[in-house]
């Protein structure tokens, strides 16, 4: 171990290390765990040049209530670096860093050595590199931007040339400055004002939210008590809040003393907002042709600031046209996850100088695609004809243009791939790229030679060239209208890609192809989910970082200031299938700590064979299939001692009893319905108590709801409780350390990749583990109040939330707000008596009024975002509701193929003209104290 203490720090030239030196103190107030120690690591060579098993370990030192870190280097005037804290075990293995912006650290040139200097910071928690992301730097707190840098940072105005005095710089992060407003520190000291604002000390602007300023202090001032504040132009000043600051000296030292006081964040109210969510495929303008399109969101921004709404919600825009049929519509299926969807793309934006007989196509499509739902098929052919049409007239103008050749120059990597992958599937009628012969193996050869300007086929790669640079040109100007209204784009990042995917093709190794990715039985489904993508190789993606994550959030980071990380948990674990299954009952988490066959041989578990294969017994055929058992068991079963049976091979799994059934259906040999019969025997397949490891036949999983099977049901008591003591280790205890330690490699590489606000949805099964790693790592997270995260209650209580979560009342997964309370007379008397608390029969319908009170529930929660479908906004209003509920609805999950075709009935052109549901919403966001934008006039002045 390094010594503690002081070290010289040595510099690149004799010359400046003959110069007297500063000592450079670190303090930093930290409590650690047994074992674990701070140390600094900074750009210099005396702090680790970047390397933190050579960084400077810290001392630490009881004081007070706290505990203190501190460690000194020798230091030339004028030395710079950037530096950072690290907690560490005893070997320097890194257990916890900082988050933010590393510190940026200037020794002013003018001390002439000798001087003390000593930095006092605050660990930079996650939550205090919120308003670096860029949903509040760039957005939310834009107008900060705007004010003018009055000095250099780590310039002292002051200098200490008397031994009873101490210069002090006190340093702040305050992103919420208004036009006009100062910062300031007051307190005890007379240098501080004595509290007194007009002779308080003024902060000066140094850029990136912060600001400081220094003064003398003499020492006998110390202990000081301060705070800081914001004063306004007219002289208005808001004391920040929490109780005072402190600072004590804690040295005797004759140096001439200078202290850095890095307070962290201003401290007032937590900000809060609010945003509407609804899929871009939904939203329903006078321009648009058959379905949203990337331009209508400037419209919705306007309607959003009109609302008082901070925020725009999206699901997924990436391309997803894998079949070339209403499957494609699907939108966490990505075909590409760097493409976007042609489904999106104005085409009459497309040319300032359209002929006459494009145009009249395009208002002819527009009139016949103009239908209650999304024709996906064709709205895709219709704006892929048009689109082309439009490309044989201008593509030479386009692609030699220089915003072109830009957009292609710094988009090359996903995009000659991403239109090389789509002329072979056109080519090959199909995306399994398995089928494609000798361009099934991908190579970088392969794809020059398929995207050259010398092949045939390149008019159709430029083709695809032409559409991903329109598609990206209307979202940057979507993207750019928003930031600078003051809404956030929020975008939709997907657990998973198609199993016939660019990326898959590309990147084949980062993918476990020989299995399906899904979700256990949850309030979604009870039976699990099969989403059919395949899982992670993470040992794989590790070993360059997370490049494809890196990239992936890169690109997204173009046009969106926050996003959603889709089914977050599969971060810290994944529900994996086997690629032969059909629905998401029988999987297992990975990674995960299997039971393993000497474990339960020594609880007295001997026949894996009876616990492991389906637990097939005549009595459950006929109670399940009555008199049609006997069909059953000819086609699907052989009996391999009395009344009991096994599957046959050619339908022992959920892909090849589907297949079978298919069949017997075609040759009318089946009596009964195809769907029902699946079902049950489906049932069958899935009755066992153990699922055995295909790569390791020694390792056992707990088949998920273990005791509703009739295979665990027959066992004798002794089996039963081993069986179910292990069933809740392996669910509940025993990967709870594992899966943290996976999620904390993981995130952070997603969270590192841009400067994006990153939401979790934590839905479903939650594992312990995850909300200490999101209240780690500053991800907020999701709280629909149908499905509340406690246990021990039907609905959960707004009111309560974190303020690290966004709040709502429903979501895409889940019916809407009306729907939901006309689904079931119970439930709903139920929320009525324990929510609204009226113990009287509510109305059968969500009438306005009911929708105002759930709404303002939420706005009035501490959640960070209350933001709510568009669908539930607009049962504020009578005049809306008069389509079905349940037409309303996004997604069914029990229902993999779902057709995603939702429009809203109303266009956002008409909702402009509601001054009423306008005033109505706003009232209700402003009313509640959450931020509401500025208004169109004055913001559009400001930029």
């Amino acid at each position: 171990m390094m010594n503690l203490g002081s070290l010289s720090l040595s510099t690149t030239t004799t010359t400046k290390s003959s110069k007297p030196m500063v000592s450079l103190s670190f303090w930093i107030p930290y409590f650690t765990h047994w074992g674990q120690s701070l140390l600094v690591c900074g750009s210099a060579p005396g702090l680790g040049s970047g390397n933190v098993k050579k960084a400077l370990l810290l001392k630490p030192s009881q004081q007070e209530d706290q505990l203190i870190w501190s460690g000194s280097v020798s230091v030339p005037p004028g030395f710079t670096c950037d530096y950072c804290y690290y907690v560490v075990d005893d070997l320097k293995n890194v257990l916890r860093s900082e988050f933010g912006m590393k510190r940026k650290l200037v020794v002013p040139e003018t001390l002439t050595g000798g001087e003390s200097l000593q930095l006092r910071d605050l660990w930079q928690s996650g939550d205090q590199a919120l308003p670096f992301r860029s949903a509040f730097k760039d957005v939310i707190f834009r107008n900060t931007g705007d004010v003018k840098v009055g000095k250099p940072l780590g310039v002292f105005e002051n200098k200490s040339d008397q031994d009873d005095l101490v210069v002090v710089q006190f340093k702040i992060c305050c992103p919420d400055v208004g036009e006009g407003t100062s910062v300031g520190v007051l307190g005890t000291s007379g240098k501080l004002g004595k509290w007194k604002v007009e002779n308080g000390l003024r902060l000066n602007y140094v850029g990136d939210s912060m600001w400081e300023a220094d003064c003398l202090i003499p020492k006998a001032d110390f202990p000081i008590k301060y705070r800081y504040c914001k004063v306004q132009k007219d002289g208005n000043m808001g004391l920040e809040s929490g109780g005072n600051r402190e600072l004590s000296l804690h040295s005797s030292s004759n140096k001439q003393e200078y202290i850095v006081m890095s307070d962290g964040l201003f401290r007032e109210m937590p900000w809060r907002g609010a945003g509407v969510a609804v899929p871009m495929f939904s939203v329903r303008s006078e321009d648009d042709v058959g379905v949203g399109e990337f331009l209508d969101l400037k419209l919705l921004v306007d309607w959003s600031v009109d609302s008082g709404l901070h925020l725009v919600q999206l699901l997924p825009v990436n391309d997803t046209s894998v079949h070339k049929m209403w499957w494609d519509s699907y939108p966490y299926s990505s075909l590409s996850v760097f493409a976007l969807h042609p489904l999106y793309l104005r085409v009459q934006a497309l040319s300032e100088s359209l002929p006459a007989d494009i145009k009249e196509e395009i208002e002819q499509a527009k009139k016949q695609l103009d239908k209650k739902d999304v024709d996906y098929e064709a709205t895709m052919e219709t704006k892929l004809s048009i689109a082309k049409k439009i490309f044989d007239l201008e593509k030479d103008q386009t692609l030699n243009s220089s915003s072109f050749q830009k957009f292609f120059s710094e988009n090359e990597g996903w995009l000659k791939p991403y239109a090389a992958f789509c002329f072979l599937r056109d080519f090959f009628e199909t995306s399994d790229h398995s089928q494609w012969g000798t361009f099934s193996d991908y190579t970088e050869d392969k794809l020059e030679k398929l995207t050259s300007k010398d092949s045939l086929h390149y008019n159709t790669i430029c083709f695809h060239y032409y559409i991903q640079y329109h598609l990206h040109v209307q979202l940057s100007e979507a993207s750019e209208y928003a930031r600078k209204r003051g809404v956030v784009l929020k975008g939709d990042l997907p657990i998973g890609v198609d199993r016939n995917s660019v990326d898959t093709w590309v990147n084949r190794n980062l993918f476990r192809m020989n299995t399906s990715t899904g979700a256990p039985p949850d309030y979604f489904d009870k039976n699990g989910q099969n989403w059919g993508f395949p899982t992670y190789n993470w040992e794989e993606m590790s070993k360059d970082n997370y490049g494809w994550w890196r990239a992936r959030l890169t690109q997204m980071g173009k046009y969106f200031t926050a996003y959603r990380i889709d089914h977050i948990l599969g971060f810290f674990r994944i529900w994996e299938l086997p690629a032969h299954a059909m629905t998401g009952l029988v999987g297992k988490f990975r990674p995960s700590i299997p039971l393993s066959q000497e474990e339960l041989e020594k609880e007295g578990i001997w026949d894996f064979d009876r616990l492991s294969k389906p637990y097939v017994q005549r009595k459950f055929l006929e109670e399940k299939f009555g008199d049609f058992w006997p069909f059953v068991t000819s086609n699907f079963l052989n009996e391999t001692q009395k009344d009991m049976y096994e599957f046959k091979e050619d339908c022992n799994t959920e892909k090849k009893i589907a297949s079978k059934l298919k069949s017997l259906a075609e040759k009318s040999l089946l009596l009964e319905n195809e769907d029902k019969v699946r079902r049950d025997v489906f049932d069958i397949l899935r009755n066992v108590v153990l699922i055995r490891d295909p790569e390791d036949a020694r390792k056992f999983y707990p088949r998920f709801n273990i005791e509703d099977t009739s295979s665990f049901q027959d066992l004798d008591d002794h089996s039963k409780n081993v069986l179910k003591r292990l069933y809740y280790d392996y669910y509940f205890h025993r990967q709870e350390d594992l899966w943290r330690k996976n999620a904390l490699k993981t995130l952070p590489a997603l969270l590192n990749s841009s400067n994006m606000l990153a939401c979790g949805e934590d839905l479903g099964l939650v594992p312990a583990c995850v909300h200490p790693v999101m209240k780690e790592l500053a991800l907020v997270g999701l709280r629909i109040q149908r499905m509340p995260s406690e246990s021990d209650v039907e609905f959960g209580i707004p009111s309560n939330y974190d303020y690290m979560t966004v709040c709502a009342p429903s979501c895409h997964d889940c019916s809407t707000l009306r729907a939901w309370w006309e689904e079931d007379e119970e439930r709903r008397q139920r929320y009525f008596k324990e929510v609204i608390g009226v113990d009287e029969i509510p109305p059968s319908q969500c009438v306005p009024e009911i929708t105002h009170f759930i709404l303002r529930q939420h706005v009035e929660a501490p959640s960070m975002w209350a933001i709510f479908p568009l669908q539930d906004m607009l049962a504020l209003k009578e005049e809306y509701t008069a389509r079905p509920a349940k037409e309303e609805t996004i997604n069914d999950p029990t229902n993999p193929k779902h057709y995603w075709r939702y429009r809203v009935h109303v266009t956002l052109d008409s909702l402009m003209k509601d001054r009423d549901l306008k005033s109505t919403i706003k009232n209700l966001v402003s009313s509640s104290g959450r931020s509401v934008p500025a208004s169109g006039e004055d913001d559009n002045n400001k930029n």
